[in-house]
């Protein structure tokens, strides 16, 4: 199995705060899933990082893989965007997440389940 993390989640492992979210990481670094990130969430991160935290999204991004977002995923998002976005609010970054997560089998670590309304999609 692979895990997808969540932009959220991430933020969470970068400030080192909550323990509860620490400790899953760690759980899940020492396993054998595979642990995914999505361009969107590199994007996320980046756009609010000062200099100083550059350091540490380096070294978070090189323990993960990137997943790969392709013409199918967006394809893929852009259903999801047209079935959710009035009703739940979806945005187009947990679109892509959704979408990529579907179409790669893996299941997704959020803390904002409700942005993921969809039911094709697994959570960790």
């Amino acid at each position: 199995m692979s895990v997808l993390i969540d932009s959220d989640v991430l933020i969470e492992v970068t400030r080192a705060r909550d323990r509860e979210v620490l400790k899953k990481w760690s759980e899940l670094s020492a396993s054998e899933e595979a642990v995914l990130c999505s361009p969107v969430s590199i994007a996320e991160l980046w756009q609010g990082a000062l200099a100083s935290e550059h350091g540490v999204l380096n070294s978070l991004f090189r323990v993960m893989t990137c997943i790969v977002i392709d013409a199918g995923t967006g394809r893929r998002a852009g259903e999801l965007l047209r079935r959710y976005r009035k009703s739940h609010g979806m945005e187009l970054g947990d679109a892509l997440i959704a979408a990529s997560a579907e179409l790669s089998g893996a299941a997704v670590w959020t803390r904002n389940r409700k942005h993921y309304p969809m039911t094709t999609i697994s959570f960790f």
